[in-house]
């Protein structure tokens, strides 16, 4: 599959990341420092010469994507429900111990197995097959505004790997990766963080 140059940029930090609860389908607000990570993010890709006037600018639909996009650009994005993060099912809202306590996984688990054993989850099949299916309908350069989860699979499959290869992609908040000609570049901007749900 040939993609053209995106720019992969997961939403800034939402109460519920602060909180460790998984957040899946639900939403929650952007905390300040999750707003100042956007504006950071915006303006790293504008020194960069990334925006609306030679990118589009794509964004899950989900609240904490839609807002991390306004802010970094500055204008409404084009919702694609296909950047949507994973649905955690049963788990949303909850946080790992609440999780753990009623839903135990097997002892040093990988976060790549937690999330596909989520009661009534969407699961990895699915995620896989419709970030693979707006990757393969991308015809310019894009900004995807997405979801920690749901950017490591759009990351995977736009660098060739497998689902073996999730777990050796770097994640966070606060930073953007890009990926051309299936190169894999990861853009810190300040307040960059590790991950965090959802």
């Amino acid at each position: 599959m040939t993609i053209p140059e995106i720019y992969v940029m997961r939403h800034g930090e939402t109460e519920w990341n602060a909180m460790r609860r998984m957040q899946g389908g639900l939403d929650s607000p952007l905390t300040e420092t999750g707003r100042a990570q956007a504006r950071a993010m915006g303006r790293m890709l504008a020194a960069r010469g990334v925006g609306p006037a030679t990118h589009r600018i794509l964004s899950s639909p989900q609240g904490r994507a839609v807002e991390t996009a306004r802010l970094a650009f500055g204008t409404a994005p084009q919702p694609e429900p296909r950047l949507r993060e994973i649905a955690m099912g049963d788990w949303s809202g909850l946080d790992r111990a609440e999780i753990d306590a009623r839903w135990p996984g097997p002892p040093g688990e990988h976060f790549i197995d937690f999330y596909a054993r989520a009661p009534r989850g969407e699961g990895f099949a699915a995620l896989w097959a419709r970030c693979a299916d707006l990757l393969a309908g991308l015809d310019g350069p894009s900004v995807l505004v997405t979801h920690g989860m749901t950017s490591r699979v759009l990351r995977t499959i736009a660098t060739g790997g497998s689902r073996a290869d999730l777990a050796r992609l770097p994640g966070g908040q606060g930073v953007v990766f890009r990926i051309s000609r299936g190169r894999h570049d990861r853009l810190a901007a300040p307040l960059a963080v590790g991950d965090g749900g959802g």
